[in-house]
């Protein structure tokens, strides 16, 4: 009988057709033989549509090496795309809306303002949100810092860090504010104080062209001046059930108002991280399995809203009370943050667990995925 085929879709990078995680899908391609799933990778550019074929990737776990081959449509499809400006990622929306048919292990999320919103419906998930308004005008950002002393300007579709701004109140008798970010490219923006007038022209200037958020900051400050937050990766398991795979910390670089790992932080195991923060072991492992059941639920609800999902990353912040916050949710999450905390079996689990999802589905076709997380209101 022949192996069950899944196809990992992703986008080249550029036009000399460069994978970003081409050494993730060859982990994944080397365990998927072990057991018993056939994987490749292709992009949209890859499909042949007339002749219902892919020039797919192939690797050889045994030789090493990478090659093409033509194949057939998979019976899976595995969605890493990541949103990118380009044609590339043009081709894929229509690849998308043409094969809409197939069975995919997970369809895409919507951005963080209609996230926000989704969640905003139910108490359940409404008290672990920081406040956030869509901004329109500079009336925004003025209700904001009168309810918060810090706050942050994000895009509402961006990722890994970009596009955001950092902006504090000062306890300066002339009214100043503190702001600092990082541009579309990662560049850290060097801090600098301004008034309110010159912080509002700023602000709109960031804006223009695209949409933002204004977001309520929680203080993640740590004694050293770094800030931080947890990476927490939740997935279907072989019995087509969440569970979480794990969560790390996140130390951003000095200078850096985020803790991304592409803009330079540093991953450190999360009980470790959690332990120093709250001040004990015991607080630190009650905000683990809080953390813990927010994320099944919230991944739960969240397919019930949007369709088929597979994993799902949250970006948490842990006040100093323990309090938790949701910053952002990722469908398509890298998992690196587990290898670079040193947690190797988790980072292995984090690769796996996607394949043995996808034996399940083909075992169970037609077969909806269970209903295993029960969510309070």
């Amino acid at each position: 009988m022949p192996e069950p085929v899944l196809g990992i879709l992703t986008l080249y990078l550029n036009e000399a057709k460069q994978l970003e995680e081409k050494s993730v899908y060859q982990r994944m391609i080397t365990q998927g033989k072990r057991i018993g799933l056939d994987v490749f990778v292709f992009t949209p550019m890859d499909v042949h549509s007339s002749k219902e074929l892919i020039h797919a990737l192939v690797y050889d776990p045994q030789t090493g090496k990478w090659s093409r081959k033509w194949r057939n449509f998979p019976q899976m499809i595995y969605d890493r795309c990541r949103i990118q400006r380009s044609a590339r990622f043009q081709q894929l929306l229509r690849f998308r809306s043409k094969y809409n048919h197939l069975t995919f292990l997970n369809r895409p999320l919507r951005n963080k303002w209609t996230i926000h919103q989704t969640f905003s419906q139910k108490g359940r998930f409404r008290q672990h949100l920081p406040e956030t308004l869509l901004y329109h005008s500079s009336d925004d950002l003025l209700r904001m810092l009168k309810r918060s002393p810090v706050i942050y300007i994000k895009p509402a579709s961006g990722t890994g860090g970009r596009g955001i701004l950092r902006i504090e109140k000062l306890k300066d008798p002339r009214g100043m504010f503190d702001i600092q970010g990082r541009r579309q490219d990662r560049r850290i923006i060097t801090p600098r104080k301004v008034s309110l007038s010159r912080l509002s022209s700023i602000v709109r200037q960031w804006c223009i062209g695209g949409r933002f958020l204004v977001q309520q900051g929680i203080p993640l400050r740590l004694p050293g001046g770094r800030f931080h937050d947890y990476r927490m990766l939740v997935q279907k398991n072989g019995q087509g059930k969440w569970e979480m795979t794990g969560m790390a910390g996140r130390i951003g670089a000095a200078r850096s108002v985020t803790s991304n790992l592409h803009g330079g932080g540093h991953a450190v195991r999360a009980e470790k991280l959690l332990r120093d923060w709250l001040g004990s072991a015991e607080k630190a492992d009650k905000a683990m399995k809080a953390s813990e059941k927010l994320g099944l639920e919230a991944a739960a609800f969240l397919e019930d809203s949007f369709g088929a999902l597979c994993e799902l990353a949250l970006d948490l912040a842990i006040d100093h009370e323990g309090r938790i916050y949701v910053l952002e949710v990722n469908p398509k999450p890298a998992r690196e943050v587990f290898a670079r905390s040193g947690d190797s079996e988790t980072y292995r689990k984090a690769l796996l667990r996607p394949l043995e999802y996808a034996l399940w589905i083909n075992k169970n076709k037609g077969i909806s995925p269970p209903a295993s997380v029960k969510i309070e209101d």
